[in-house]
């Protein structure tokens, strides 16, 4: 949702680094442009202004002016008051010594705040911490049964009370929890399309049952200014600690991400990046600052990485390719790795901007990456293990078989075949070397 934001801002950056040295005449231009791309983003335009003045200042101060790199300086400037906007490092969740420890999401209706939840437990799953899951929406049914269904498709526990009353649903909740000895509940709440006195009545009678070590606010990416309003609304009348941002993936302002914290007065914890429920990661404001400067957010890609691939098989793989063993069925292990990153998009926006043209066709290279694993799986095992017994017949039969052309197989195959030279090179088996081998290669 960045990606117009840090083109706006790489120009202005492009500006500054033909000036032989920083002026107040050529800064100001630069600013003019850096706070139009903000207020266009939908920035509130309060943040601008102090964004604006203290860059100015900062910019004009005799250590950028006598600096032999005024326009590296500019950009550590530039950075540190975007990590400033965005919030002072990473948050964790609130701590209490007692358990479970009670999470109450809070925001208005369409928010993604029930998916939210999901994302939340599994994201706690994954580190380890067991969590339930529990509806208190006093009036929507649905809410309860869309919960649960979350809940069964993610693995975690679902918490239903034949009760009625808040306070005897709640009892019951923290009671059983505490027996079962859950680390964590998380509480989703009523939503409506706008703030009204009954909602606002409702959440205060069940944060006061809960008594949650943290509420978290969740708001739409999408709504802009319209997402901070709500967010200092929900501060004022219940008590928000921190905000949850859904939709950061979509194609929109962003101004909500570069306000909210600043108007609000509350970290941002954690962001939902897609649709499914491992698309949901913890909130890093120097990581944000880095995508918005065409910097772009490699930690990210590395840890997604760890997490997605087999690290057993890396490593069966890395001997392999030193044995010069590698074959189209390693080809196509790894083809599927790297989708288990995402799109090419997703992967190419984390990558910093290494002057990659913005309207690269990305969409062509996820389906690419499809075609291929359907030309190697049309294969059969010996032509995987010995492609060179591949012929024209063969050929032909193999791209019948995956729907594709006779010229993309040979495409497929001269790629490959450039890849087995490629790994003969003394500097690349040298990089192989590096792998911690848990045992000597025959």
């Amino acid at each position: 949702m960045l990606e117009n934001l840090s083109d706006r801002f790489n120009k202005v950056f492009k500006y500054l680094k033909g000036e032989v040295k920083i002026t107040e005449e050529n800064i100001e231009k630069a600013l003019k442009e850096i706070k139009l791309s903000l207020l266009e983003a939908d920035v509130n335009f309060r943040v601008v202004k102090e964004f604006i003045g203290k860059i100015k200042e900062e910019a004009l101060g005799a250590k950028v002016q006598e600096s032999l790199n005024p326009y590296q300086q500019i950009i550590k400037i530039v950075r540190h008051e975007l990590e400033s906007i965005l919030g002072s490092g990473v948050s964790d969740l609130n701590k209490t010594s007692e358990k479970p420890a009670v999470i109450m999401l809070t925001g208005l209706q369409g928010t993604g705040k029930t998916t939210s939840a999901g994302k939340l437990a599994h994201f706690l799953k994954e580190k380890g911490k067991s969590s339930v899951l529990c509806s208190f929406d006093l009036k929507r049914m649905a809410a309860g049964e869309q919960l649960k269904t979350i809940a069964d498709q993610i693995g975690v526990n679902f918490f239903e009370s034949e009760y009625k009353d808040p306070k005897k649903i709640a009892k019951n909740l923290l009671t059983k929890s505490k027996e079962l000895g859950y680390d964590y509940v998380i509480a989703d709440t009523a939503g409506r399309l706008h703030i009204d006195e009954d909602l606002m009545k409702e959440l205060v009678l069940v944060k006061s049952i809960l008594n949650p070590v943290e509420t978290i606010f969740v708001a739409d990416s999408m709504t802009g200014q319209d997402a901070v309003n709500s967010a200092l609304s929900f501060s004022k009348e219940i008590g928000i600690d921190s905000v949850l941002l859904t939709k950061i993936d979509s194609d929109t302002r962003g101004g909500a991400a570069l306000s909210i914290v600043k108007v609000a007065g509350k970290p941002i914890k954690f962001i939902g990046t897609g649709e499914k429920y491992s698309d949901f990661q913890q909130f890093f404001p120097d990581r944000i600052a880095s995508k918005i400067l065409g910097m772009g957010d490699v930690l990210t890609l590395i840890e997604k990485a760890e997490k997605e691939f087999d690290e057993n098989e890396s490593q069966k793989m890395a001997k392999r390719m030193m044995r010069n063993e590698f074959t189209l069925d390693d080809f196509l292990s790894q083809l599927k790795q790297i989708q288990k990153l995402g799109s090419v998009s997703d992967i190419m926006g984390m990558m910093p901007n290494m002057g990659i043209p913005a309207n690269r066709n990305v969409e062509a290279d996820d389906k690419k990456i499809t075609h291929t694993i359907a030309i190697i799986n049309s294969m059969n095992r010996t032509e995987k293990e010995r492609p060179k017994i591949i012929n024209g017949k063969r050929r032909s039969r193999i791209a019948k078989g995956s729907g594709r052309t006779v010229q993309e197989v040979n495409q497929l195959l001269k790629q490959y075949f450039e890849m087995k030279k490629f790994m003969k090179k003394p500097f690349f088996r040298k990089m192989l070397q590096k792998f911690d081998f848990s045992s000597k290669m025959g």
